[in-house]
């Protein structure tokens, strides 16, 4: 348990760190985001606010079909890009050998998170294990499925 503690603290550390997080948007914007294959994508979207061109890389939780993607906000609902992307649901991907591709982003009703989340975990359990423990850090909710209260988007490739 006091590995599962010390690893928690270190990713939350880590994802509190500026530069650390925004460190893989230099490697999408120089055109090398394949690097990271499809388990990451940078979002482009829109400061519903300041209408300037706003970007975040996030880990993919599900990719059902080779145009959409599903993402999850670890920092819940007040999540800067997630409050973006609810006011403006058009965007831009970078995933793969995509760059920069329009897309439109939806948010998954609760029984469609559910499923999502619970094939990441059948896929990744051992990274479940470690981001399970951040996310109730941060969400202070329930995370895992059944009823799972991590907000999540569906960005469909128009």
């Amino acid at each position: 348990m006091a590995v599962k503690s010390w690893i928690a603290n270190i990713t939350d550390r880590v994802l509190h760190t500026r530069a650390l997080v925004r460190a893989p948007i230099w490697v999408y914007r120089a055109g090398l985001g394949f690097v990271f294959g499809s388990r990451l994508l940078m979002l482009e979207h829109i400061g519903r606010t300041t209408g300037a061109r706003r970007y975040v890389v996030l880990e993919v939780i599900d990719h059902p079909s080779p145009d959409v993607y599903v993402i999850a906000s670890g920092f819940g609902a007040q999540a800067q890009w997630f409050r973006n992307v609810m006011a403006d649901a058009r965007v831009r991907i970078s995933v793969g050998g995509r760059r920069s591709v329009a897309a439109t982003a939806r948010r998954l009703s609760p029984g469609e998170a559910d499923l999502a989340l619970s094939r990441y975990i059948e896929r990744h359990p051992r990274a479940w294990e470690s981001l399970r423990t951040v996310l109730e850090g941060a969400l202070q909710g329930r995370v895992a499925p059944p009823g799972t209260e991590v907000p999540m988007v569906e960005i469909r490739v128009r």
